[in-house]
């Protein structure tokens, strides 16, 4: 009987990415304003975080091969090697990072591409159906966690410092990527598998009675939501606001509620139950848009942060774990773990990158705040799908 309890490897993976969390949150939140104050221009903006889930899409084809067949903890390592590297290159750049947003989204979607490739399919190694709900819940308390408590930190440093309070915090980002890749040390080495079959995930999403056809659908919907609102809410508020401190304390209001509701859900959340929370989180997760209809200001758009915050580890949570769960139904599917780990992210990454370019040419055409409302509410709307098609395959007995 498989144990509900988590071994030492599983603790330090958590560890890992904990560390991982942290130094993302620490920085990331304010890269996208960092650019902002040398060039305000959405398209910039957008066309850098189009280049990174190109480069994110095109590491996790590239690199699944060497996953499976090779050493996974090379590329966790590389994945927080060069997140260190992007924070230098941002460090010795300062005003001229505006000239080289092509450069910084190789590199920084290089970093996620390499981390997540690797940490996904370790992840699936050191847990179980009867782990993952629990393991997710907890990497969401950890993610909320960090997002409370670090950009508001940030916010502060950058508001009493200025430009020097920027660097001040990536220095810090850098520092503990270095912890993380040092603690990953303490790793074991993770067995190769069978050579890389390039079939797999192309037979698996062509065929039509095959679940990972609709997992794959279904993870492009959850991208086409997360690819705009990974970098676009931040940015409203501090255009809102023109303060990092406020920023800060957006985020940790968000985070908090976040908080809260996925240590209930990973504690509480069985298998018979995952159908009916995705479906209520997703219609919230649309709902949430309905202040920014009344105007975009901080009390609007922290409104529809707080929403936001609070029904999305209701959709997140099972959804991950369902995916996962899908890997693990059969023999032959864990062995095929990595290629359909490929194409799952594959799936989530084409769902961004079509986001990211339909915002391009949304702002190309029109900046006006009602546009950019319309269109978040439109792809906020987009989970709804993902909960849908994966709710003939959601686990229900645990």
């Amino acid at each position: 009987m498989p144990t509900t309890q988590w071994d030492n490897q599983t603790k330090l993976l958590f560890a890992v990415y904990s560390l991982f969390a942290l130094a993302n949150a620490c920085s990331g939140t304010y890269v996208n304003i960092y650019l902002w104050k040398i060039k305000p221009d959405y398209a910039l903006i957008g066309w850098f975080a189009l280049v990174q889930q190109l480069s994110l899409g095109a590491v996790f084809l590239l690199g699944g091969k060497w996953v499976k067949e090779k050493n996974k903890m090379i590329w966790l390592r590389a994945g927080m090697v060069l997140s260190g590297a992007f924070y230098t290159l941002v460090l010795l750049l300062g005003e001229y990072t505006i000239h080289c947003v092509e450069l910084l989204g190789i590199v920084l979607g290089s970093s996620l591409g390499c981390f997540w490739l690797a940490y996904n399919v370790i992840y699936f190694e050191v847990t179980n159906a009867y782990t993952r709900d629990s393991y997710n819940g907890g990497a969401g308390i950890v993610a909320s966690s960090c997002t409370m408590i670090a950009p508001w930190l940030s916010g502060l440093v950058i508001t009493a410092y200025g430009p020097t309070g920027y660097k001040m915090m990536f220095s810090v980002s850098l520092f503990i990527f270095a912890c993380g890749i040092l603690l990953s040390f303490k790793l074991s080495k993770r067995p190769p598998g069978a050579s890389f079959d390039w079939t797999v995930p192309l037979h698996a999403w062509r065929d039509k009675n095959s679940p990972w056809r609709a997992a794959f659908f279904a993870m492009m919907a959850q991208g086409l939501r997360d690819g705009v609102y990974m970098f676009l809410i931040g940015l409203l508020v501090y255009i809102a606001t023109s303060n990092e401190l406020k920023l800060g304390t957006y985020t940790m209001l968000t985070s908090f509620a976040s908080l809260v509701v996925f240590y209930v859900v990973g504690k509480w959340l069985s298998g018979v139950w995952r159908a009916r929370t995705m479906l209520i989180g997703t219609i919230c997760m649309g709902a949430a848009v309905v202040p920014l209809l009344f105007g975009v200001n901080y009390i609007s758009l922290l409104l529809y942060g707080l929403i936001m915050s609070s029904f999305s580890p209701l959709f997140i949570v099972p959804m991950t774990s369902s995916i996962f769960d899908l890997m693990g139904r059969d023999d032959e599917a864990a062995r095929n773990r990595v290629e359909l780990t490929v194409l799952r992210e594959c799936g989530l990454c084409l769902g961004r990158i079509l986001s990211i370019t339909m915002f391009i040419g949304v702002v190309w055409w029109s900046e006006q705040s009602w546009m950019i409302i319309l269109y978040l509410a439109i792809i906020g709307c987009m989970p709804l799908i993902s909960s849908l098609l994966m709710r003939p395959f959601i686990t229900t007995k645990l």
